[in-house]
């Protein structure tokens, strides 16, 4: 059995409820009923968010068009206040935890102060969001970072600030402070309490050859934090192989209907697929095991059907010296084990064998 903690499925609604609350509650239902850990969503006030002049990305001008600009097919899309209180208290009847990904300093505050979430999750996007990223910091909350369009040297910019942020409390951020923060071992025992890395792609969907599993493991072993995946590709393959080479989480979009309009719908699974994928994900943290190479309890119980014994090879006198001409190894595995074969050629048999027996020790 692993002794690893269990891995955090986030099904991520983001903004496929269209700005509709109620079918926002019926991505909760589904994410429920498909065994994800979390369900979340994107909390934006549209104005802080984006200027009017922003332009759509290219894979939202390919779902939504280009007739309206970013910030007016945002406003579309968020939630209000009272949106994301109902939606939390459906998340608590329903047995999944509510999250949200803020993305300006106004709705990272509601998130904490009212909303009271107990962990947090930021986008690649916001890894050069130097105010969010302290503020999260500040807040004392855990923290789930995407680091997709990023370098190391990006992502070490984001950790000295959050290392900063997480254990000092009121001061300005200085060069020489942030590198000494990130440098103590305050802060970074913070980061190992807080933080998790996720590495990414940012382009939906993400073509296989741009996936990069392997920066994954480049993340955990260069700054020795827990690591996990945010899932952009079509299917789910990408999100089991994140899970068996050590992910700690995985976020995954999805959807009610991959035909519904909308920016995320189409990189997005459907709700048997999520189930799928939650499934798959159970059974492959069940299989990786604990790492010890030892033998199972039924491999305990096989050991002497599939293992080998010393064994008389013809029919042998007593006191006859054993040779390789009567002595030999063969299954059952619960006599002399066939390793100590040497040290049994030229003993004298200690008494009458017929064919097939198994030698005495």
């Amino acid at each position: 059995m692993s002794t690893e903690p269990r891995v955090f499925v986030i099904a991520e609604a983001g903004v496929n409820h269209n700005g509709s609350p109620d079918l926002a509650l019926k991505l909760v239902d589904a994410a429920a009923e498909a065994g994800a850990d979390a369900v979340k969503f994107q909390t934006f006030r549209p104005e802080a968010l984006v200027s009017r002049y922003a332009p759509k990305a290219e894979y939202q001008q390919r779902t939504t068009g280009n007739s309206e600009s970013q910030l007016d097919m945002l406003r579309q899309l968020a939630l209000s206040d009272t949106d994301h209180r109902t939606l939390a208290q459906h998340c608590m009847r329903r047995g999944i935890e509510f999250m949200s990904s803020p993305f300006d300093l106004a709705s990272a505050a509601f998130l904490v102060l009212d909303m009271k979430l107990q962990r947090l999750k930021l986008g690649s996007g916001e890894i050069t969001n130097a105010p969010l990223l302290l503020a999260v910091a500040r807040s004392g909350r855990p923290l789930i970072l995407s680091t997709g369009m990023s370098t190391l040297e990006d992502v070490e910019q984001a950790l000295r600030l959050l290392a900063f942020g997480y254990v000092e409390p009121a001061s300005p951020p200085q060069a020489v402070s942030l590198a000494a923060a990130y440098g103590s071992e305050a802060g970074r025992a913070a980061l190992r309490r807080n933080v998790t890395l996720l590495h990414c792609t940012t382009e939906y969907p993400c073509p296989l050859d741009e996936v990069n599993l392997r920066a994954m493991d480049t993340l955990r072993e260069t700054f020795g934090l827990a690591v996990g995946y945010s899932d952009h590709t079509e299917g789910y393959a990408v999100s089991l192989a994140a899970v068996a080479r050590g992910a700690r989480v995985i976020e995954k979009h999805f959807t009610l209907d991959r035909g519904l309009p909308g920016p995320d719908h189409l990189a997005s699974l459907e709700p048997d697929e999520l189930g799928a994928m939650v499934r798959g994900i159970r059974e492959i943290e069940t299989a990786l095991g604990s790492g010890t190479k030892q033998p199972s309890a039924s491999e305990v119980r096989n050991q002497r059907v599939a293992r080998k014994s010393l064994v008389a090879a013809r029919a042998i006198a007593k006191g006859e010296a054993l040779t390789a001409d009567n002595l030999t190894v063969k299954r059952p595995g619960d006599g002399i084990p066939a390793l100590r074969y040497w040290d049994y050629l030229g003993r004298p048999a200690a008494r009458d064998y017929a064919a097939d027996e198994l030698i005495d020790p």
